[in-house]
Protein backbone atom coordinates (compact mmCIF):
# COMPACT_ATOMS: atom_id res chain seq x y z
CA UNK A 1 0.00 0.00 0.00
CA UNK A 2 0.93 3.42 -0.68
CA UNK A 3 2.47 5.63 1.90
CA UNK A 4 -0.31 8.04 2.22
CA UNK A 5 -2.44 4.97 2.26
CA UNK A 6 -0.96 3.23 4.68
CA UNK A 7 -0.86 7.13 6.66
CA UNK A 8 -4.59 6.86 6.77
CA UNK A 9 -4.83 3.21 8.71
CA UNK A 10 -2.89 5.45 11.53
CA UNK A 11 -6.03 7.00 12.53
CA UNK A 12 -7.36 6.34 15.95
CA UNK A 13 -10.80 5.14 16.53
CA UNK A 14 -13.56 7.23 17.98
CA UNK A 15 -12.03 10.56 16.28
CA UNK A 16 -14.59 12.94 14.98
CA UNK A 17 -15.83 12.83 11.75
CA UNK A 18 -13.30 13.10 8.71
CA UNK A 19 -13.93 16.54 6.97
CA UNK A 20 -14.58 16.74 3.41
CA UNK A 21 -12.94 18.39 0.22
CA UNK A 22 -15.47 20.90 -1.52
CA UNK A 23 -14.89 17.67 -4.54
CA UNK A 24 -16.14 14.50 -2.02
CA UNK A 25 -18.92 14.07 -3.97
CA UNK A 26 -17.43 13.65 -6.78
CA UNK A 27 -14.91 11.32 -5.90
CA UNK A 28 -17.77 8.65 -3.72
CA UNK A 29 -19.57 9.31 -7.54
CA UNK A 30 -16.31 8.34 -9.22
CA UNK A 31 -16.21 5.15 -7.41
CA UNK A 32 -13.28 6.34 -5.46
CA UNK A 33 -12.06 4.23 -2.42
CA UNK A 34 -12.13 6.59 0.30
CA UNK A 35 -9.97 6.52 3.51
CA UNK A 36 -9.04 9.08 6.19
CA UNK A 37 -5.77 11.34 5.77
CA UNK A 38 -5.09 14.65 7.67
CA UNK A 39 -8.11 14.61 9.09
CA UNK A 40 -10.29 14.34 6.18
CA UNK A 41 -11.77 11.66 3.63
CA UNK A 42 -9.96 11.48 0.61
CA UNK A 43 -9.82 9.45 -2.47
CA UNK A 44 -7.02 6.89 -2.27
CA UNK A 45 -7.45 5.22 -5.76
CA UNK A 46 -10.72 5.51 -8.26
CA UNK A 47 -11.46 1.80 -10.07
CA UNK A 48 -8.86 1.77 -12.39
CA UNK A 49 -6.42 1.11 -9.94
CA UNK A 50 -3.28 3.12 -8.92
CA UNK A 51 -0.75 1.42 -11.14
CA UNK A 52 -2.88 2.70 -13.63
CA UNK A 53 -3.30 6.14 -12.05
CA UNK A 54 0.20 6.88 -11.70
CA UNK A 55 1.02 5.50 -15.49
CA UNK A 56 -1.63 7.72 -17.08
CA UNK A 57 -0.06 10.73 -14.84
CA UNK A 58 3.27 9.99 -16.60
CA UNK A 59 2.02 9.98 -19.71
CA UNK A 60 -0.91 12.11 -20.05
CA UNK A 61 -2.68 13.95 -17.28
CA UNK A 62 -3.53 12.95 -14.10
CA UNK A 63 -6.39 15.16 -12.18
CA UNK A 64 -5.83 15.16 -8.22
CA UNK A 65 -7.47 17.19 -5.37
CA UNK A 66 -5.47 18.62 -2.71
CA UNK A 67 -8.10 21.13 -1.21
CA UNK A 68 -7.27 19.29 1.70
CA UNK A 69 -3.50 21.50 2.44
CA UNK A 70 -3.21 24.63 3.81
CA UNK A 71 -3.81 27.76 1.86
CA UNK A 72 -3.13 30.94 3.60
CA UNK A 73 -2.38 34.66 2.89
CA UNK A 74 0.18 37.02 4.81
CA UNK A 75 -0.83 40.21 4.24
CA UNK A 76 1.60 43.38 5.25
CA UNK A 77 2.14 47.07 4.05
CA UNK A 78 4.63 46.48 1.16
CA UNK A 79 6.70 43.50 -0.36
CA UNK A 80 9.60 43.78 1.88
CA UNK A 81 7.99 43.96 5.61
CA UNK A 82 5.93 40.76 4.67
CA UNK A 83 8.82 39.11 3.37
CA UNK A 84 11.26 40.06 6.30
CA UNK A 85 8.44 38.83 8.70
CA UNK A 86 8.14 35.49 6.44
CA UNK A 87 12.26 34.90 6.54
CA UNK A 88 12.25 35.24 10.17
CA UNK A 89 10.32 32.05 10.21
CA UNK A 90 11.96 30.31 7.35
CA UNK A 91 15.48 30.09 5.31
CA UNK A 92 14.51 31.29 1.71
CA UNK A 93 15.04 34.51 0.04
CA UNK A 94 11.55 35.90 -0.06
CA UNK A 95 12.58 39.36 -0.30
CA UNK A 96 14.35 38.77 -3.81
CA UNK A 97 11.31 37.02 -4.84
CA UNK A 98 10.27 38.15 -8.15
CA UNK A 99 6.47 39.35 -8.61
CA UNK A 100 4.60 36.61 -10.06
CA UNK A 101 7.32 33.96 -8.94
CA UNK A 102 6.77 30.79 -6.59
CA UNK A 103 9.69 29.42 -3.66
CA UNK A 104 9.59 26.35 -1.82
CA UNK A 105 11.47 26.60 1.84
CA UNK A 106 10.87 25.03 5.04
CA UNK A 107 9.36 26.26 8.73
CA UNK A 108 11.91 26.03 11.24
CA UNK A 109 12.44 25.42 14.53
CA UNK A 110 14.85 27.06 16.98
CA UNK A 111 17.15 23.99 16.68
CA UNK A 112 16.87 23.84 12.57
CA UNK A 113 14.52 20.91 12.78
CA UNK A 114 12.02 20.91 10.02
CA UNK A 115 8.43 21.94 11.11
CA UNK A 116 6.78 21.09 7.60
CA UNK A 117 7.60 22.97 4.34
CA UNK A 118 5.90 24.69 2.22
CA UNK A 119 5.48 27.25 -1.21
CA UNK A 120 5.68 30.79 -1.42
CA UNK A 121 4.05 32.74 -4.07
CA UNK A 122 4.77 36.58 -4.64
CA UNK A 123 1.35 38.11 -6.57
CA UNK A 124 2.20 39.45 -9.69
CA UNK A 125 -0.65 42.15 -9.47
CA UNK A 126 0.94 45.29 -8.37
CA UNK A 127 -1.76 46.36 -6.18
CA UNK A 128 -1.36 43.23 -4.42
CA UNK A 129 2.09 44.17 -3.21
CA UNK A 130 3.01 42.87 0.44
CA UNK A 131 0.84 39.82 0.04
CA UNK A 132 2.17 36.54 -0.24
CA UNK A 133 0.37 32.79 -0.39
CA UNK A 134 1.37 30.12 1.28
CA UNK A 135 0.71 26.32 1.13
CA UNK A 136 1.37 24.13 3.42
CA UNK A 137 0.69 20.38 4.40
CA UNK A 138 -2.75 19.62 5.36
CA UNK A 139 -1.92 17.67 8.93
CA UNK A 140 0.48 20.25 9.94
CA UNK A 141 -1.27 23.65 8.62
CA UNK A 142 -3.39 24.36 12.26
CA UNK A 143 -0.11 24.21 14.07
CA UNK A 144 1.82 26.30 11.00
CA UNK A 145 -0.70 28.83 11.25
CA UNK A 146 -0.50 29.39 15.57
CA UNK A 147 2.88 29.65 14.59
CA UNK A 148 3.57 31.82 12.14
CA UNK A 149 0.90 34.25 13.56
CA UNK A 150 2.91 34.12 17.44
CA UNK A 151 5.62 35.39 15.58
CA UNK A 152 4.12 38.12 12.99
CA UNK A 153 4.99 41.77 13.55
CA UNK A 154 1.65 43.76 14.44
CA UNK A 155 1.86 45.46 10.71
CA UNK A 156 1.65 41.93 9.36
CA UNK A 157 -1.55 39.19 9.13
CA UNK A 158 -2.33 36.09 8.39
CA UNK A 159 -5.38 35.27 7.17
CA UNK A 160 -6.55 31.68 6.21
CA UNK A 161 -8.08 30.83 2.79
CA UNK A 162 -10.35 28.70 3.94
CA UNK A 163 -12.64 29.50 1.57
CA UNK A 164 -10.51 28.49 -1.27
CA UNK A 165 -10.53 24.64 -3.10
CA UNK A 166 -7.18 23.18 -4.52
CA UNK A 167 -7.20 21.29 -7.75
CA UNK A 168 -3.37 19.67 -9.34
CA UNK A 169 -3.18 18.46 -13.42
CA UNK A 170 0.00 17.17 -13.57
CA UNK A 171 1.54 15.29 -16.71
CA UNK A 172 2.73 15.68 -20.45
CA UNK A 173 -0.43 16.74 -21.31
CA UNK A 174 -1.16 19.36 -18.72
CA UNK A 175 -0.37 22.09 -20.76
CA UNK A 176 -2.57 21.41 -23.46
CA UNK A 177 -5.63 20.50 -21.68
CA UNK A 178 -5.37 23.49 -19.65
CA UNK A 179 -4.88 25.84 -22.40
CA UNK A 180 -7.58 24.70 -23.86
CA UNK A 181 -10.19 26.63 -21.16
CA UNK A 182 -7.00 28.93 -19.94
CA UNK A 183 -5.18 29.99 -23.22
CA UNK A 184 -2.66 32.22 -20.37
CA UNK A 185 -1.73 28.63 -18.57
CA UNK A 186 0.47 28.17 -22.04
CA UNK A 187 2.79 30.50 -21.48
CA UNK A 188 3.63 30.43 -18.03
CA UNK A 189 7.44 28.66 -16.85
CA UNK A 190 7.88 25.98 -14.59
CA UNK A 191 7.86 28.02 -10.90
CA UNK A 192 5.76 30.70 -11.56
CA UNK A 193 1.93 31.73 -10.95
CA UNK A 194 -0.72 34.07 -12.29
CA UNK A 195 -4.55 34.95 -12.27
CA UNK A 196 -6.34 34.15 -14.58
CA UNK A 197 -9.54 32.93 -15.89
CA UNK A 198 -10.01 28.44 -16.22
CA UNK A 199 -13.33 27.67 -17.70
CA UNK A 200 -14.41 31.53 -16.62
CA UNK A 201 -13.66 31.12 -13.03
CA UNK A 202 -11.09 33.59 -11.54
CA UNK A 203 -8.24 31.10 -10.21
CA UNK A 204 -4.96 31.64 -9.40
CA UNK A 205 -2.41 29.01 -11.33
CA UNK A 206 0.91 27.93 -10.64
CA UNK A 207 3.56 26.04 -12.81
CA UNK A 208 4.57 23.32 -9.97
CA UNK A 209 3.32 20.03 -8.43
CA UNK A 210 4.10 17.09 -6.41
CA UNK A 211 4.70 14.44 -9.38
CA UNK A 212 7.89 15.54 -11.22
CA UNK A 213 5.99 16.05 -14.10
CA UNK A 214 5.23 19.37 -15.65
CA UNK A 215 2.09 20.65 -14.16
CA UNK A 216 -0.03 23.19 -12.59
CA UNK A 217 -1.73 23.58 -9.08
CA UNK A 218 -5.12 25.76 -9.37
CA UNK A 219 -7.09 27.67 -6.36
CA UNK A 220 -9.88 28.89 -6.74
CA UNK A 221 -13.16 29.72 -4.99
CA UNK A 222 -14.01 26.54 -2.91
CA UNK A 223 -17.94 26.74 -4.25
CA UNK A 224 -16.59 27.22 -7.58
CA UNK A 225 -13.84 24.20 -7.82
CA UNK A 226 -15.60 22.06 -9.05
CA UNK A 227 -16.84 23.66 -12.14
CA UNK A 228 -13.11 23.54 -13.03
CA UNK A 229 -12.31 19.69 -12.27
CA UNK A 230 -15.64 18.57 -13.90
CA UNK A 231 -14.31 20.68 -17.05
CA UNK A 232 -11.25 19.52 -17.46
CA UNK A 233 -12.31 15.81 -17.05
CA UNK A 234 -14.47 16.58 -20.19
CA UNK A 235 -11.24 16.32 -21.92
CA UNK A 236 -10.33 12.51 -22.99
CA UNK A 237 -6.32 12.83 -21.94
CA UNK A 238 -7.62 13.90 -18.21
CA UNK A 239 -8.57 11.54 -15.46
CA UNK A 240 -8.93 11.55 -12.04
CA UNK A 241 -5.47 10.75 -9.71
CA UNK A 242 -6.02 9.34 -5.85
CA UNK A 243 -3.33 10.27 -2.95
CA UNK A 244 -2.11 6.37 -4.19
CA UNK A 245 -0.27 7.27 -7.03
CA UNK A 246 0.20 10.62 -5.82
CA UNK A 247 2.65 8.69 -3.65
CA UNK A 248 4.14 6.97 -6.00
CA UNK A 249 4.54 9.76 -8.48
CA UNK A 250 6.57 12.03 -6.03
CA UNK A 251 8.76 8.85 -4.46
CA UNK A 252 10.25 8.31 -8.08
CA UNK A 253 10.67 12.40 -8.10
CA UNK A 254 12.77 12.25 -4.78
CA UNK A 255 10.41 14.69 -3.37
CA UNK A 256 9.97 14.61 0.41
CA UNK A 257 7.03 13.44 2.60
CA UNK A 258 6.30 15.40 5.57
CA UNK A 259 6.90 13.55 8.54
CA UNK A 260 8.64 10.88 6.59
CA UNK A 261 11.52 12.30 4.98
CA UNK A 262 11.74 15.42 6.68
CA UNK A 263 10.40 16.09 10.55
CA UNK A 264 11.39 18.40 13.47
CA UNK A 265 14.58 15.45 13.98
CA UNK A 266 16.07 17.05 10.54
CA UNK A 267 17.56 20.04 8.97
CA UNK A 268 17.39 20.94 5.68
CA UNK A 269 21.00 20.11 5.14
CA UNK A 270 20.65 16.73 6.68
CA UNK A 271 17.60 16.47 3.87
CA UNK A 272 19.73 17.45 1.16
CA UNK A 273 17.20 20.31 0.52
CA UNK A 274 20.55 22.92 0.28
CA UNK A 275 19.40 24.08 -2.85
CA UNK A 276 16.48 25.80 -1.31
CA UNK A 277 18.52 28.03 0.45
CA UNK A 278 19.68 31.13 -1.70
CA UNK A 279 23.11 32.69 -0.88
CA UNK A 280 21.89 35.70 0.70
CA UNK A 281 19.95 33.58 3.21
CA UNK A 282 23.43 31.20 3.82
CA UNK A 283 25.45 34.24 4.73
CA UNK A 284 23.24 36.38 6.65
CA UNK A 285 21.52 33.95 8.73
CA UNK A 286 18.49 35.10 10.68
CA UNK A 287 16.13 32.11 10.76
CA UNK A 288 15.53 29.75 13.44
CA UNK A 289 18.55 27.33 13.71
CA UNK A 290 20.79 29.37 11.38
CA UNK A 291 23.94 28.72 13.21
CA UNK A 292 23.22 25.32 12.74
CA UNK A 293 22.71 25.14 9.29
CA UNK A 294 25.31 27.74 8.75
CA UNK A 295 27.47 25.34 9.93
CA UNK A 296 26.42 22.16 8.37
CA UNK A 297 26.58 24.31 4.66
CA UNK A 298 30.74 24.74 5.98
CA UNK A 299 32.26 21.55 7.35
CA UNK A 300 29.30 18.96 6.08
CA UNK A 301 26.65 16.71 8.26
CA UNK A 302 27.04 13.34 10.06
CA UNK A 303 23.49 11.63 8.13
CA UNK A 304 21.89 12.76 4.77
CA UNK A 305 19.38 11.94 3.03
CA UNK A 306 19.74 9.75 -0.50
CA UNK A 307 18.07 7.69 -2.86
CA UNK A 308 18.47 3.54 -2.55
CA UNK A 309 17.70 1.19 -5.20
CA UNK A 310 17.28 -2.61 -4.09
CA UNK A 311 18.47 -5.33 -6.27
CA UNK A 312 15.14 -7.42 -7.50
CA UNK A 313 11.37 -6.56 -7.23
CA UNK A 314 10.74 -6.82 -3.02
CA UNK A 315 10.55 -3.00 -1.89
CA UNK A 316 11.60 -1.35 1.19
CA UNK A 317 9.21 -0.08 3.09
CA UNK A 318 9.52 2.73 5.50
CA UNK A 319 11.88 1.86 8.70
CA UNK A 320 13.97 -0.54 7.26
CA UNK A 321 17.24 -0.70 8.46
CA UNK A 322 19.94 0.46 6.27
CA UNK A 323 23.14 -1.87 6.84
CA UNK A 324 26.68 -2.12 5.33
CA UNK A 325 27.77 -4.91 3.72
CA UNK A 326 29.31 -6.05 6.89
CA UNK A 327 26.68 -5.85 9.01
CA UNK A 328 26.85 -2.19 10.47
CA UNK A 329 23.64 -0.26 11.07
CA UNK A 330 23.99 2.87 9.05
CA UNK A 331 20.80 4.51 8.66
CA UNK A 332 16.55 4.20 8.08
CA UNK A 333 14.41 4.00 5.37
CA UNK A 334 12.10 7.24 5.08
CA UNK A 335 9.56 6.04 1.96
CA UNK A 336 9.90 3.11 -0.03
CA UNK A 337 7.82 1.24 -2.24
CA UNK A 338 7.58 -0.06 -6.13
CA UNK A 339 8.18 2.35 -9.03
CA UNK A 340 6.09 2.02 -11.76
CA UNK A 341 7.94 3.83 -14.11
CA UNK A 342 11.03 2.72 -12.70
CA UNK A 343 10.03 -1.04 -13.20
CA UNK A 344 11.30 -1.73 -9.77
CA UNK A 345 11.63 -0.87 -6.30
CA UNK A 346 13.14 2.79 -4.87
CA UNK A 347 13.49 4.16 -1.47
CA UNK A 348 14.95 7.29 0.48
CA UNK A 349 16.31 6.99 3.65
CA UNK A 350 19.26 8.86 6.03
CA UNK A 351 22.47 6.92 5.68
CA UNK A 352 25.85 8.38 7.31
CA UNK A 353 27.68 10.55 5.00
CA UNK A 354 30.69 8.49 4.81
CA UNK A 355 27.94 5.86 2.67
CA UNK A 356 26.34 8.25 0.97
CA UNK A 357 28.20 8.40 -2.83
CA UNK A 358 26.20 6.93 -5.48
CA UNK A 359 27.29 3.68 -6.61
CA UNK A 360 27.69 2.76 -2.75
CA UNK A 361 26.80 -0.88 -2.23
CA UNK A 362 24.54 -1.10 1.33
CA UNK A 363 22.05 -4.03 2.37
CA UNK A 364 18.18 -3.43 3.89
CA UNK A 365 17.32 -5.20 6.31
CA UNK A 366 14.31 -6.77 5.15
CA UNK A 367 12.36 -8.89 7.30
CA UNK A 368 15.58 -10.33 8.90
CA UNK A 369 17.40 -10.66 5.81
CA UNK A 370 20.04 -8.63 4.09
CA UNK A 371 19.14 -7.25 0.69
CA UNK A 372 21.45 -6.18 -1.22
CA UNK A 373 20.76 -2.60 -2.53
CA UNK A 374 22.75 0.74 -3.91
CA UNK A 375 22.79 4.05 -3.52
CA UNK A 376 21.55 6.16 -6.37
CA UNK A 377 21.14 9.59 -7.87
CA UNK A 378 17.41 11.11 -7.63
CA UNK A 379 15.46 11.71 -9.13
CA UNK A 380 14.99 7.91 -9.95
CA UNK A 381 12.50 9.02 -13.50
CA UNK A 382 13.81 12.11 -14.69
CA UNK A 383 11.51 15.46 -13.87
CA UNK A 384 9.38 16.53 -16.97
CA UNK A 385 9.25 20.42 -15.47
CA UNK A 386 8.92 22.95 -18.26
CA UNK A 387 11.95 25.23 -17.69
Amino acid sequence: MAAEAAEATHETTGAAAPLKTPLHARHVALGARMVPFAGYDMPVQYPSGILTEHNWTREKAGLFDVSHMGQCFLIGPDHETTARALEALIPADIVNLAPGKQRYSQLLNEEGGILDDLMITRSIDPDEDGALYLVVNAACKDADYAHIEARLPANVKLVKAEHRGLIALQGPGAEAALAKIAPEAAEMGFMSSRTMKVAGIKANVSRSGYTGEDGYEISAAANKIGEIWDTLLLDGTVKPIGLGARDSLRLEAGLCLYGHDIDTTTSPIEAALNWSIQKRRREEGGFPGATRIQRELAEGVSRIRVGLKPEGRAPAREGTEIATPEGEVIGVVTSGGFGPTLNGPCAMGYVAKAHSAPGTQLNLIVRGKPLPAVVATMPFVPNGYKR
